[in-house]
């Protein structure tokens, strides 16, 4: 599902990231694609707008629109950034891409004053339908690669991510849990109905008290 915003359009999850981030604030996008959110938000927000991207392509297209944009890999190069360097860092369904979810968590915040988290839920009730008539590897609207050429390699269910925030100290300032069609579902119950009926979750964190 897309929104139209401007002259552009945004996925759900990345209207509701826009949404939270300040205007004129210092902000880096990790995994940013073709810079579509950064894009956005220097337009309408005049953010300074940095991004990182994997694939050489999504850098071509972001730098191509003039934007700010790095080919790097979260795993090893957020590390090089100084602490407190931004505003807010974004992690768009790119976590269970990661190698080391935990660092990648941990290294954001340590060059954010906080960061914005969305990914796919594999809580999901059609994705353990699937596992448990079909027996195979489910591909859904928000998982779709097919298990031999995903790049997905740590999926993680809403339960699973708020637990690794409490064993790391972040704390969870914002929850929200999408359907499939990007409706917003109440996240109550320590998030166990959201874990079932979520495709997505998207979280604001930011550093626990010491």
């Amino acid at each position: 599902m897309m929104m139209t915003l401007g002259n552009g359009s945004l996925r759900v999850d990345l209207k509701l990231i826009a949404d939270m981030v300040e205007p004129g604030s210092r902000v880096l996008d990790v995994g940013c694609g073709d810079g579509t959110l950064l894009s956005w938000l220097g337009e309408q927000k005049q953010v300074d707008g940095r991004g990182i991207e994997l694939s050489m392509s999504g850098v071509s297209a972001a730098v191509t629109q003039g934007l700010s944009v790095i080919q790097g890999d979260a795993d090893t190069d957020l590390k090089d950034y100084p602490q407190g360097a931004f505003d807010t860092v974004i992690l768009s369904q790119t976590l269970q891409a990661t190698r080391a979810p935990k660092d990648v968590l941990s290294n954001m915040l340590r060059i954010g004053r906080r960061a914005i988290v969305s990914f796919p839920n594999f809580g999901h009730w059609r994705v353990r339908a699937g596992l448990a008539i079909g027996g195979r590897m489910p591909v859904t609207d928000t998982l779709t690669y097919e298990w031999y050429d995903t790049p997905n390699i740590h999926f993680c269910t809403i339960r699973d991510f708020t637990e690794l925030c409490r064993v790391l100290n972040i704390r969870i300032d914002t929850a929200i849990a999408l359907d499939r069609d990007g409706g917003v579902l109440p996240m109550s119950g320590a998030g166990r109905m959201a874990n079932l009926f979520a495709a997505q979750g998207l979280f604001v964190l930011s550093r626990g008290s010491i």
